[in-house]
C-alpha cells in the first residue's frame, strides 16, 4: 500500500477532504505535527508527502529558527528521495521559498470561498475553493503557474511537486475546528462566520469532488518523468 505522510502545524488540523481522496486511491495516511515542539519525521517508506497550512509566515525569522527550518530541510529530503509534495496555503508557500521564489505579505486577503482560473492547460477545477491567507508567492525560475485569481497566484507546481493556495482540505467539519480555535482573524476581516460556515456545508459535496480530482491531477503529474 502507498503511503502518504501529511504535516500540520496546529492540532485542529486535519486532512479532510484531500486526506479521504488519498485513501479512496489506495495510500495509507499518516498525520504528524510539525513545530517547535515536535522532532521532524522521518520520510523512510513514504510515497508522497503533504504540508498543510499554518498560521505562520513563511518569512517570519523567529518561526524559521523555531521549526520552520527544519520543514526546509525535510523538503529538501523528500526532493532528494524523489518524494513528490502536494503543499497547501503554507505548504505551498513553503515550496515557493525552498525553490527560490518570494513570499510577502498581501494587499488583498482572501477568506471564504474564491472562484480561480487555470492557467497553461493545468486542468486544475475553477472552484470554487476554499482560502484563508494574508500572504501570497511571487513564482520562482522553473515554476509553471497553474491557477490564479485578481489576488494572487493560486496553483503552480516545479519539478514534481505541486502547490496549492487555496485550502482543498476544507469541509464544514474542519472549518468548525478552526473556527473553535479562534475566529477573531475572520471576524476581525469583517467575515460573517455563521454565514460562512452554511455556506461551507452546502460547498462541501462538491468540494469532495474536486478535492478527489486535485488528487488524482497531482499524483498524474507526479508520476511523469522528470
Amino acid at each position: 500500500m502507498a503511503r502518504a505522510l501529511v504535516l500540520r502545524h496546529h492540532l485542529g488540523d486535519h486532512s479532510g477532504l484531500i486526506g479521504e481522496a488519498f485513501e479512496a486511491r489506495g495510500f495509507e495516511l499518516d498525520l504528524r505535527m510539525m513545530n517547535e515542539e515536535n522532532p521532524s519525521p522521518s520520510l523512510e517508506g513514504y510515497d508522497v508527502l503533504v504540508i498543510l497550512g499554518s498560521k505562520s509566515a513563511v518569512y517570519d525569522k523567529e518561526v524559521e529558527e523555531a521549526w520552520f527550518g527544519r520543514e526546509l530541510e525535510l523538503i529538501g529530503e523528500a526532493q532528494r528521495r524523489d518524494i513528490p509534495i502536494l503543499g497547501i496555503c503554507f505548504g505551498a508557500q513553503a515550496l515557493c521559498i525552498f525553490h527560490g521564489g518570494v513570499v510577502e505579505p498581501s494587499d488583498s486577503p482572501e477568506i471564504g470561498w474564491f472562484e480561480v482560473r487555470a492557467e497553461n492547460d493545468s486542468g486544475i477545477a475553477s472552484g470554487p475553493w476554499f482560502e484563508f491567507h494574508f500572504d501570497h508567492c511571487r513564482l520562482p525560475e522553473g515554476a509553471e503557474l497553474w491557477a490564479t485569481s485578481p489576488r494572487a497566484v493560486q496553483a503552480f507546481c516545479v519539478g514534481r511537486n505541486v502547490g496549492v493556495q487555496f485550502h482543498p482540505e476544507i469541509d464544514h467539519l474542519q472549518l468548525r475546528d478552526w473556527f473553535a480555535g479562534g475566529a477573531e482573524e475572520a471576524r476581525d476581516f469583517g467575515v460573517d462566520i455563521d454565514a460562512l460556515m452554511e455556506q461551507t456545508a452546502k460547498e462541501t459535496p462538491a468540494a469532495r469532488e474536486r478535492a478527489g480530482a486535485l488528487v488524482d491531477l497531482f499524483l498524474a503529474h507526479s508520476a511523469r518523468p522528470a
